[in-house]
């Protein structure tokens, strides 16, 4: 593998000493591959694999055809007739001359013909108010262009080209931890948020820099002894509830006849002692909230009680010693549990939270607690260790070694099997000759110094630090001609579909499929997919995906004006995260159209939620599914408290924000970015009393934001039915609300259901866009306009089946951009 570059002498960088002790630098040649603007003297790093890769590269749009012709005829006389008053060489509205193209031909101008279609397709051209043709000339012109640049792009195909190496984001790393090791981390605590582009932050993930990796590293050695099991030190973790949620009611995972507190997945290391130490919550004063009687405490390890404590309020008014004594020293089994602390409800307190005007009760500027909480809990250990124990890791990582080799002749020939089934997953391909050399060699160091266990901690923390592991690679065949396309390999595909859809790497079926060369066939693909599927960790395009595409991320950030919307706590917040996130998976699960996203008149609800909209009869904190649910105004995305809530304000609704996520996530045509210049709208305070649409018609008074107000504001006023929190109204400040909306091809409707109704009258479009999304997301960069022959294909294909979901993704996993790249 070649000798390892000093970086510098020990003890003048922690990062240095780090790359030099996990032996992570082999060449300066593999490092500059990686760090291309780091100079070759500070850094190297092994690859392990022996992998010669090329630094990432931009995506190419250049379209090649072999077609050519001239425009269809009556494509020719809707333009004269329709567009080339203000698309001419003169005028050059939009910065397009559709006069001289009309000239041209087709393919050779795909990118402006693409355009064109996208405009006429959802009917945003000619602008609302001009003379438009009628809607059997605008599906005629579409289909006539459209069939001409499908038979183009595919003669030869441009699938686009992703980079040759793409770092696993958080949310993959994090997923691929649990696969690879059985072990749940939170990754987030470990390493730093993605930057997100195209909506996605799988797409920017190119580069690695070294506090980037230095992250990296410490996240391996910390995840490699706790999976092993050999921690060998005191430690700690502390967990905080946040400081808007109310703990009045019973939290699910918690016994039945308990309010409040919290329930914490923690995975202990070794069989041995730990202490759990608990503090209550204060307020500004230091005074513990709503502590004005006794109360008991109860502290559980899977569901088992552990310990009973009682907290009173304090005689002499000092709070500070309230809650010291809440602390327990205990054994726990290695592995995953659950710790639960909670207090026991008093009967006195459903009364009074009856009388109670909010559901939220959580800091004085709003309104006081009624009861003490649960501030943070803390778990320290491991005290007296007696070993690793038998986890879900240790299995995983050992197999058939749990215990270790009787002899230490074998333990090279046992570490070497172990080692060897981690990389082959981990690395997600076939291993050759030079894998198993740099993790063999760190087993052998730790082996002697700290035996058998210590020695495959480190080769696991090789293995996690390995730009095998780190990266998704795509190479290039050898002998490629430039530029051309070809299919990507098996074991490449594998990986594509495993991140796509399980946002984690490939299980073992789906990666022996890929070895055995039997996943390049068309059916093949869709057995897996459909499999993968129905698979639990397809949850992850709910939560990842959805969670991305519908904003539901921007919920955390998302606070209200208390004195505007005093009922506004964590507990809410949480709840439509969680409505939205099961709806998505009952799309994904019961294989139901995608058309359903908008349409259904069903929803998952529990107590919280369902007092928020209304809606009666459902009582405890279990969401359910609840159906018959358009009576209340409720069901499909456009009515959910986590959609209406990101896209508002904290003091009020946004029809232009709403608008626009309309426009860019539904339709696909999201208006751009305001100039510069473009004043801020003075209203947005808390004082105003106008309606909201008088407020916005300054905006549309301005010549420089009319042109895009005219098109967002419309949408976004049919949902101001809704307020800044998903409450359904029919007054404002007295008012009755003007729910008069339209669409940019001039459809005119009110209220949320018109706006459904709409957007269902032409389904191609939502699809599309829908696609669009999932195409970004599987391939991890922007939609080009050479993408667009794809993208409907994957929507007629999807249609035949009444575009149930599996069918939209079996055609994307299909499709040219995803399972081909262009050469470089």
């Amino acid at each position: 593998m070649g000798a390892i570059y000093p970086l510098s002498r020990p003890g003048k960088s922690a990062i240095s000493w780090k790359f030099c002790r996990q032996g992570l630098f082999t060449n300066s040649d593999d490092m500059n591959m990686v760090f291309p603007s780091v100079n070759k003297r500070s850094l190297a790093l092994i690859f392990a694999g022996g992998l010669t890769l090329s630094l990432p590269l931009n995506s190419i749009a250049d379209q090649a055809s072999s077609k050519t012709g001239p425009l269809p005829s009556p494509v020719h006389e809707v333009i004269d007739q329709y567009c080339a008053g203000c698309h001419n060489e003169d005028k050059k509205k939009g910065d397009l001359d559709l006069e001289s193209l009309s000239s041209r031909e087709i393919p050779a101008n795909s990118d402006a013909w693409e355009k064109v279609v996208r405009k006429l397709r959802t009917r945003q051209m000619p602008p609302a108010g001009k003379r438009r043709p009628d809607e059997a000339s605008y599906d005629k012109v579409v289909a006539e262009l459209t069939g001409v640049l499908d038979h183009a792009a595919a003669q030869p195909p441009n699938p686009g080209r992703t980079d040759s190496l793409r770092r696993l984001n958080r949310t993959e790393y994090q997923n691929a931890i649990r696969d690879l090791l059985a072990l749940d981390i939170d990754a987030s605590a470990l390493l730093p948020k993605d930057e997100a582009s195209h909506g996605f932050d799988n797409v920017t993930v190119g580069n690695l820099s070294p506090t980037l990796l230095d992250r990296y590293i410490s996240a391996a050695e910390k995840i490699s002894r706790l999976a092993v099991g050999a921690v060998h030190r005191v430690g700690g973790d502390t967990f905080r509830v946040r400081p808007d949620v109310t703990q009045e009611e019973h939290v699910e995972g918690l016994p039945l006849g308990t309010r409040g507190g919290t329930v914490i997945s923690h995975t202990f290391p070794e069989d041995a002692e730990y202490e759990v130490q608990i503090r209550l919550t204060r307020d500004r004063n230091e005074e513990v909230e709503g502590l004005r009687e006794k109360h008991e405490i109860e502290l559980l390890l899977d569901r088992e009680e552990i310990e009973s404590f009682t907290v009173s309020p304090p005689k002499d008014k000092n709070y500070e010693k309230v809650d010291q004594h809440l602390k327990l020293r205990f054994p726990v089994k290695a592995g995953p549990h659950k710790l639960g602390v909670t207090f026991l409800k008093n009967p006195s307190e459903l009364m009074e939270t009856k009388r109670q005007p909010y559901q939220a009760h959580f800091n004085l500027h709003r309104h006081p607690r009624l009861t003490p909480a649960i501030y943070q809990v803390s778990i320290i250990g491991p005290y007296n260790a007696k070993g690793p124990g038998d986890t879900p890791s240790r299995r995983r990582i050992f197999a058939k070694f749990i215990k270790q080799p009787a002899q230490a002749s074998d333990e090279e020939s046992c570490a070497r099997e172990i080692l060897s089934n981690l990389m082959r997953r981990a690395y997600r391909r076939p291993l050759n000759d030079s894998d198993l050399e740099k993790p063999l060699e760190l087993f052998r160091t730790a082996r002697a110094d700290g035996g058998f266990d210590s020695g495959i901690e480190a080769g696991l923390s090789a293995i996690l630090v390995s730009p095998s592991f780190l990266f998704r690679i795509e190479q290039d065949p050898d002998g490629i001609t430039a530029k051309s396309a070809y299919r990507i390999s098996d074991i490449e595909l594998a990986s594509r579909l495993s991140f796509f859809l399980w946002s984690s790497i490939p299980d073992e079926e789906l990666l022996d499929c890929a070895i055995r060369g039997d996943l390049g066939r068309s059916e093949m693909i869709e057995k897996q997919v459909r499999r993968m599927l129905a698979d639990s960790r397809s949850g992850s395009l709910a939560s990842n995906f959805a969670g991305q595409w519908l904003y539901l991320r921007n919920l955390d950030s998302f606070t209200p004006e208390v004195r505007l919307f005093p009922d506004f706590d964590d507990n809410l917040r949480q709840a439509f995260r969680t409505e939205t996130e099961l709806f998505f998976e009952s799309i994904i699960h019961e294989d139901r159209s995608v058309l359903d996203l908008l349409d259904a008149d069903y929803t998952f609800l529990n107590e919280r939620l369902a007092k928020h909209y209304g809606i009666p009869n459902i009582y405890g904190c279990r969401f359910r599914r609840v159906s018959k649910v358009r009576e209340y105004e409720r069901g499909g995305l456009l009515r959910q408290g986590s959609i209406l809530t990101v896209t508002s304000y904290a003091t009020r609704t946004s029809p232009v924000i709403r608008g626009h996520w309309i426009l860019a996530n539904m339709i696909g045509t999201p208006p751009p970015p305001p100039p510069a210049s473009v004043p801020a709208l003075k209203e947005n305070t808390i004082s105003s009393f106008l309606p909201v649409r008088q407020r916005l018609g300054e905006h549309r008074a301005n010549p420089a934001c009319a042109n895009c107000h005219n098109l967002m504001d419309p949408v976004g006023f049919s949902l101001e039915n809704f307020d800044a929190v998903g409450r359904w109204r029919t007054f404002e400040e007295g008012t009755p609300i003007d729910v008069t909306g339209g669409l940019p091809d001039g459809n005119k409707f009110e209220g949320v259901e018109g706006l459904q109704r709409a957007l269902l009258s032409r389904p191609e479009i939502f699809v599309s866009t829908l696609t669009e999304k999932l195409l970004t997301f599987a391939l991890g960069r922007g939609i080009e306009t050479f993408d667009a022959p794809a993208v409907r294909k994957i929507v007629r294909d999807a249609e035949t089946d009444h575009f149930r979901f599996s069918s939209l993704v079996v055609a994307v996993a299909k499709s040219t951009p995803f399972t081909m790249r262009r050469a470089e």
